[in-house]
């Protein structure tokens, strides 16, 4: 809500376990809304300092790796290497086509021949397939070792099924918990408004001043009402009942299970809400929603920075030896290329 609660606690009185149950949770989702507020101011910053820090990075290291592409697909086509190296050659060429066709930071003509390239690589290994299908054959020798393997392959996929119903058990319980909490939610409401007004009309209060700031404070809750806003609302009524010297006796245990659970919906839509914000920078080094600040988030983004320009550094002296078929058989030898 776009307004603020203009009524002060009364500090001599004295909340409910009830009262302080919903107060802690309250806390904590103003807190979480002063928190999501933050990051969306800073959303477009952080996303302009990424960019600017981050993508002429990775334009270099996307041309490195085009040029790498290149002379790697002559050298494949000019020379003759041993089976070994061959495939070595092709599984290094069929990894840079599959990564770079997919990068914006290329030109058209760039593009086109690394689409060329993957297009061949994808055919060769469809034919691969088929051609392994059709020649595999099963003796009697070797039966001992295919059935032990397709046991472990049985297992690991019953394992992998498991837990899958599990992760969906998991999110059904959840999505219910939230149904559910969106029908108590809807119930409040209704309620809660209902006690504000009989505690706060303006009809019923004879002095002029308290008059027009509960006059002010009537056309708040109608406006939260009509926004559905049961967090508004309830601490609302709490504070007005906290004020007038009230305990939570109007409470019952079912309605502050209602409310807590209510207030529980929204608290993890808003922890929701922050995770989507930070998701949204695409951070290497991911960093937590708790207890996260702006520096942690610049932090991360210099950290991802520092790794990608350590490995266009890599990437840059291995293009060294690719220019030359003696140093792609040295990066073949030892296993670098």
């Amino acid at each position: 809500m776009p307004f603020d609660l203009k009524i002060t606690l009364q500090p001599d009185v004295q909340l409910s376990p009830q009262e302080r149950k919903l107060s802690r949770l309250i806390e904590k989702i103003e807190q979480q809304k002063i928190s999501l507020a933050a990051w969306q101011n800073a959303q477009q910053e952080i996303q302009q300092r990424t960019r600017q820090k981050l993508l002429p990075v990775y334009a270099e290291l996307h041309e490195v790796l085009f040029q790498q592409l290149e002379q790697l697909w002559d050298v494949l086509h000019s020379h003759k290497f041993s089976k070994a190296d061959v495939q070595q050659l092709d599984e290094k060429i069929a990894g840079l086509a599959k990564m770079l066709k997919h990068s914006k930071m290329l030109s058209a003509a760039q593009q086109a021949q690394v689409a060329k390239i993957d297009t061949f690589y994808q055919q060769h290994a469809e034919q691969s397939v088929k051609k392994s299908k059709k020649t595999q054959t099963v003796t009697a020798e070797n039966q001992a070792e295919p059935i032990q393997s397709s046991l472990d392959d049985d297992f690991e996929h019953y394992a992998a099924g498991q837990q899958q119903a599990r992760e969906q058990a998991k999110q059904q319980r959840q999505q219910q918990k939230r149904e559910q909490a969106e029908k108590m939610a809807e119930q409040s409401l209704k309620t809660v408004y209902l006690k504000i007004a009989a505690i706060i009309h303006p009809d019923r209060e004879p002095d002029p001043a308290k008059k027009d700031e509960k006059t002010e404070l009537f056309q708040q809750a109608n406006q939260a009402y009509e926004q559905q806003d049961l967090f508004y609302l309830l601490k609302l009524q709490l504070n007005l009942e906290q004020n007038k010297g009230q305990s939570a006796k109007g409470l019952t245990t079912e309605q502050v299970k209602f409310y807590k659970l209510a207030l529980d919906a929204q608290s993890q839509q808003l922890a929701s809400q922050i995770a989507e914000i930070l998701d949204s920078f695409n951070l290497g080094n991911k960093v937590k929603a708790e207890h996260v600040h702006l520096g942690d988030v610049y932090k991360a983004i210099d950290a991802d920075c520092a790794a990608l320009k350590q490995q266009l550094k890599a990437e840059k002296e291995r293009l060294k030896y690719m220019g030359k078929i003696k140093g792609v058989e040295m990066l073949l030898v030892n296993n670098v290329l």
